[in-house]
Order: structure tokens, then sequence, then C-alpha cells
């Protein structure tokens, strides 16, 4: 595994930690996304709370089950010390029903000295599309920024 980014955060830095959160999640492998988050981490995503780096990995299990096709993009709002909040957008597909949703939202992250993520706060809104509404990693769409 590449070294851990500490804070504090540099604009280069925490644009850095940024990059590395979405490349990790675009895996959407568990086991990949869950070691950036220290033992004891505290979540928030939705209305969901729960705690602990096990937590994180059964709940992001869970997420791909049902979020088919996840592609995400994250972009860096603001930083501090040791601070980080992003806007993101993802699109994905209901494993259920077929239908695709873009859910747009934000995360708060603490880190610890580390470079460990100790807190995320997340909000989102989930928006109905259609598969031809689609503009995250479509190769050829200008909307994507890859």
């Amino acid at each position: 595994m590449s070294e851990q980014i500490r804070p504090p955060f540099t604009a280069v830095t925490a644009e850095a930690k940024v990059q590395r959160a979405e490349d990790a999640w675009n895996t959407r492998d568990p086991e990949v996304v869950a070691p950036a988050y220290s033992l004891d981490s505290q979540w928030r995503n939705r209305d969901e709370f729960f705690e602990g780096r096990d937590a994180i990995r059964a709940f992001l299990y869970r997420k791909w089950r049902r979020e088919l096709h996840y592609r995400l993009l994250k972009e860096l709002w603001a930083f501090t010390d040791n601070r980080i909040s992003v806007r993101f957008e993802y699109e994905w597909q209901d494993a259920e029903s077929g239908k695709w949703y873009r859910t747009h939202g934000n995360e708060h992250w603490e880190f610890d000295d580390d470079g460990l993520m100790r807190i995320r706060d997340m909000s989102a809104n989930d928006i109905p599309i259609s598969s031809d509404e689609r503009r995250i990693g479509i190769p050829g769409l200008a909307r994507d920024r890859r």
C-alpha cells in the first residue's frame, strides 16, 4: 500500500487525499476502501450511524450489492489542518429495480495523526435518471472529467 497522506494538509496534499479516496471507492472493493479508516472511525451515512472499520466494511459490502455499476467523482471543497470537505457525485443502477440514479452530496472528514479518517459525515440526495442521462465514467463523454 502506498504511504498514507498525513495532516496537516496543504492544498496539494488535500487534493491528493481526495483523489486517493475517489480511486479507492471506484474499485468497489470494501477490502481496498476500509483500511483508509481508523479502527474506531465514526460514520454518518445519510440516516445510518455506525462505528469501526468492521462496520464500515460490512456497510460497503451491502452498498455495492445494491448499487451496481457505481462510478464516483469527488471534488475538494475545503480543508484545514486535519479536516477535508468534499462534494461528490456518483451514478449507479439499483440491483432490485434496474433503475439508474445520480447521487449528489457532501462529506466532511476528520483525520487522525496517521492520516486515517476517524470521522466521516455524509449527506446525499438520489435523483432518478435514465440510462442515457449517465455522464460519469462513460468513455468519450465530455461531462466526465476523465
